[in-house]
């Protein structure tokens, strides 16, 4: 018996080759997916979807997260698909408004926009904030890709253009596939997640020519030198690993070395 859609049907019977064992299974074929025995469900897709007054359990499911997973794909690439040159840049959100770090957030979305970028941020408060404030007030691109976590942050009151993201990995290839290089600001958990995987991108050539520059020398120093002495030492890394990245504390150098990895490679 040939089975048509969602139909139920029974296994060949054992006159046609097959095990006398298996004469009379309850089959079912849903698309790819062969069901057979207990597997087999007594209700069809379309009941499922018409039956408002049935379970809502199927909502999340896995079937459906990749289809709920796409739509934020889709979203995205949407919003972001014509955004002019940009950069990300990321930092804590635990910054001070009124700290050193806060003060070089501003002034770095400042000079982004001033050279011709638009900024992405993580669309948070603290770091993220302050590269927003700069971009929006100095008449750019003001860019924030916020995400749904169990403590409600919200986007910043300077994002002009923002999405808010279910899935980190949505959200991370957002902020790789429409910048040009990462700023990094001085940071926690999140901060290195996007730092490392930026490099692990670099280093493994998915992407190319893409600048990773960690802002605040005195910040950064310790992880530098753990790389450096521990990482690069035990063999655990190469030495040429050190050169996926800047270190610098100096607006005027994050702009030149930018700019220099989008110059011709015969150019630089």
């Amino acid at each position: 018996m040939t089975a048509t859609g969602d139909e139920k049907h029974y296994a060949d019977s054992p006159d046609q080759g097959q095990d006398p064992d298996r004469k009379n299974v309850p089959e079912k074929r849903k698309g790819p997916v062969l069901l057979r025995r207990d597997q087999v469900g007594t209700s069809t897709t379309d009941q499922r979807l018409l039956d408002t007054t049935g379970p809502t359990d199927w909502l999340h499911t896995d079937p459906w997260r990749v289809w709920r997973i796409t739509s934020e794909f889709v979203e995205g690439f949407g919003a972001l698909a014509e955004l002019p040159p940009a950069i990300s840049v990321f930092g804590s959100a635990r910054t001070p408004v009124d700290s050193p770090e806060y003060a070089a957030g501003v002034a770095i979305g400042r000079a982004l926009v001033d050279a011709g970028y638009a900024v992405i941020t993580g669309g948070g408060p603290g770091a993220m904030e302050a590269a927003n404030r700069g971009a929006s007030e100095a008449g750019g691109l003001s860019v924030g890709l916020g995400i749904e976590l169990p403590f409600e942050q919200g986007l910043n009151e300077f994002v002009d253009l923002g999405l808010n993201f279910r899935y980190f990995f949505v959200r991370k290839t957002m902020f790789v596939k429409y910048a040009q290089g990462f700023v990094v600001l001085p940071g926690g958990l999140g901060t290195l997640d996007e730092l490392f995987e930026a490099l692990t991108l670099v280093q493994t050539k998915k992407v190319t020519r893409f600048p990773v520059i960690l802002f605040g020398s005195a910040y950064w120093g310790g992880l530098v030198d753990w790389l450096r002495n521990t990482l690069v030492a035990q063999g655990k890394a190469s030495p040429k690993d050190l050169e996926l990245f800047h270190v610098t504390d100096e607006i005027d150098d994050v702009l030149k070395i930018i700019d220099e990895s989008r110059q011709p490679a015969a150019e630089i």
